[in-house]
């Protein structure tokens, strides 16, 4: 599976797939014949790889359903093929899943232990499911293979999971060397941002989300970590903005529901 270069909505994702645009009208796939047209592969591994690869596609696009049967289809023609069952198992966190992705990581793992980006992925999943401490190792073992090809994108993973461990001079240090491969990778700033939040620089923390919003459309997290910025700095016309944004745009999010509560920290 390629390396997605950006993350869904705000988080870190980053998660491990570089794809082509969706069609704006995604048709349920059916499993490729044995015999095939001519000009179309007909061995398993090829088959599986084009499944797999429209599964990646649907999943970018967020048709997650789709993408699930394209993968396990990929993985009914090749049960040998580690990369599907490696996009398989993030389709699978994304629809609450949680077992069940543990297990095709598993699988993707005792088939192609040394895999880059299905090490990245499966530490990606570690750290969203509250194993911070164990994903550090497999996104780690990502950056030190020589082949991967986007050793960045663990970098950055690897860095917004040392701020949930509290490790701020590894994270400022993972997201850093993201940003030699990709400067000003709005991802990469809002995780220095955070870190500078998390340090009492509010003033930093500012100016790297200013970076963030001039490059996208702030979603819940941007905004959330904005209004708390403005709340320390005392910017009280600036934290009203904020506040009307959130509440606009996201109004059950898990941040404006923090907001509700007075949770600032």
């Amino acid at each position: 599976m390629k390396s997605l270069r950006k993350t869904l909505g705000d988080c870190c994702l980053a998660l491990v797939l570089a794809l082509s645009v969706v069609p704006a009208l995604a048709q349920k796939s059916e499993p490729l014949p044995d015999t095939m047209a001519s000009g179309v592969p007909k061995d398993v591994h090829t088959r599986a790889k084009l499944h797999t690869e429209l599964g990646s596609m649907y999943f970018q696009g967020g048709n997650l359903i789709v993408a699930l049967e394209e993968l396990t289809i990929a993985i009914s023609i090749n049960p040998n093929y580690a990369q599907a069952y490696s996009t398989r198992g993030l389709v699978l966190y994304y629809i609450k899943e949680l077992v069940s992705a543990e297990k095709d990581f598993q699988r993707a793992l005792d088939l192609d232990a040394r895999d880059p980006e299905i090490n990245n992925n499966y530490g990606w999943f570690l750290c969203q499911t509250g194993k911070e401490k164990e994903s550090i190792a497999y996104f780690q073992r990502a950056i030190n293979n020589p082949l991967y090809q986007t050793p960045e994108t663990a970098f950055l993973n690897a860095g917004a999971c040392y701020v949930k461990l509290g490790d701020l001079a590894s994270a400022e240090a993972h997201v850093r060397k993201n940003l030699l491969f990709s400067r000003d990778n709005p991802q990469a700033l809002f995780q220095l941002a955070k870190i500078s939040y998390l340090r009492g620089n509010y003033d930093a923390a500012r100016e790297y989300l200013k970076k963030v919003v001039s490059q996208t459309d702030p979603g819940a997290e941007t905004l959330w970590l904005s209004l708390r910025v403005e709340h320390r700095l005392g910017d009280r016309s600036a934290e009203s903005s904020l506040i009307a944004q959130l509440r606009r745009k996201y109004p059950d999010s898990v941040e404006y529901q923090e907001f509700l509560k007075g949770n600032f920290e």
